[in-house]
Formats: C-alpha cells, structure tokens, sequence
C-alpha cells in the first residue's frame, strides 16, 4: 500500500495534540494529522505549504509515512479524538484506510475536514463524523472545480456530516443559501464561521455572523486555536 503524504513540520510530521480550535467539535482535546496536497488554491488558506509549490518547496514540506507509522506517532499522544486535516485529505482516501482501520481497532474517533469536492468511497465505513467545507466564490478558486454537486449530495445523504461555511462578508449568505437549498441540508447541519487568520479578523466578522445564525437556525464557530495561539503551526 502507498505511503500517505504528511506534512513535514520541523524536520517530523505535522502530528500534534491540541484542542480543535472550530466546527462541530470546537474544544475537544484532539490529535490532529495534517496531510499534504489539495486540489483547490483558496486565496486565504492558512496550509498553503501544504500545496503551493510556487511559494514551498516540495521536498522539504511533505513527507512519505506508511499507516503503521503516522498511527504510533497518534498513539504516543494523549487525546483519543483524531482530526484527518490537510490539504485535502480525501485526494488520498485510499492510501488512508490502513491508517483509519488501525485507529478504529484502537477505538479513536476520527473526524475528517474535506472541502467537500471528493465523497470518501472506501473510507466512508471507517470515518465517525466529516467536517465539510465548500468553498465559496470568495475563495478565489476561479476555473477551479470547487462546487461538485455529486460529492455534495453524498454528504448532505450522511447524518455524520456537517458543513462549515467559511464567510467574509455579507454578500457570501446569498451563495451558501443557495447550496443549502440546492442539496437539502437541514439548518441544523450548517455551521457558519468567520474567515480570519488574525484574532482582530474573528472578532470583527463574528457579531453579525452570530446574528445571522441566530435568526437562521444555524450553528456558530469562531476560530479558537487563532485566539488563544495566533496563526502559528502545532497547535
């Protein structure tokens, strides 16, 4: 079986403990797996190494592990929650279901972050809940696939999944409605987060956008980990 592409942080995988920082599970102490590569170029991505090799290089930010591998580093952590991140991870599912079978049979929870372009195929069995984040025309994903309605409609047919919306401003409600209608996803499984690398950022965009989710019916995220530790990696 191919190796999975982790991303490479000071010289070792990108495989820390900390708490997840947004989304349905904001708070719960968790091992995060960073994987490298995605098919979408969002403009305010905060893991841009993870994919722009323009600006990184290749060779020094990914790294080849085999299942076996990227598990014991995950078991040598304490929390037993695990967040397959990236990147993409889902570009990658096939290579990831050793990985997912050796977390099962060890009883962690895992949670996948998807931009929602790829369905799990294979993976699906052995995935407990899917953080899916389509991306919005803010994101700068011009020519780009970023919206593809046969993905979307498998996870709006999963109860496991919920779908963060990542919102800038205003003129992004009218665009995510849509989506929602389009494929049927109850309020209840939307989640609504302000785009902010900064704690200043969060905080500016977070009073209307509660606002907005309180009148909808729809859940709010802020961005944790961006106000306790700032855009900082590890953590």
């Amino acid at each position: 079986m191919d190796d999975l592409l982790v991303s490479r942080m000071a010289g070792g995988p990108e495989i820390f403990a900390s708490i997840q920082g947004e989304g349905a599970s904001a708070g719960y102490p968790s091992t995060f797996v960073r994987l490298a590569v995605c098919n979408l170029r969002c403009t305010w991505c905060d893991t841009a190494y993870t994919w722009d090799w323009s600006r990184f290089d290749r060779r020094e930010q990914v790294l080849p592990m085999p299942a076996e591998a990227v598990f014991d580093t995950v078991r040598a952590l304490a929390p037993r929650r695990v967040v397959i991140t990236g990147g993409e991870p889902l570009l990658q599912r096939r290579q990831l279901v050793p990985l997912l079978t050796l977390l099962n049979e060890a009883g962690y929870c895992v949670e996948i972050e998807t931009n929602g372009t790829l369905a799990p195929a294979g993976a699906a069995p052995l995935i407990q809940q899917f953080n899916v984040s389509p991306k919005l025309a803010h994101s700068g994903n011009e020519g780009l696939a970023r919206i593809r309605p046969d993905a979307l409609r498998w996870f709006a047919g999963d109860e496991r999944a919920v779908f963060k919306f990542v919102v800038q401003d205003q003129a992004d409600l009218a665009e995510l409605e849509s989506l929602r209608e389009a494929f049927a996803i109850p309020p209840g499984r939307v989640i609504l987060m302000p785009e902010g690398r900064t704690a200043d950022e969060i905080r500016q965009r977070s009073p209307w956008l509660a606002d907005i989710c309180t009148q909808r019916g729809y859940r709010f995220s802020t961005r944790l980990h961006i106000l306790i530790w700032g855009d900082k990696r590890g953590v």
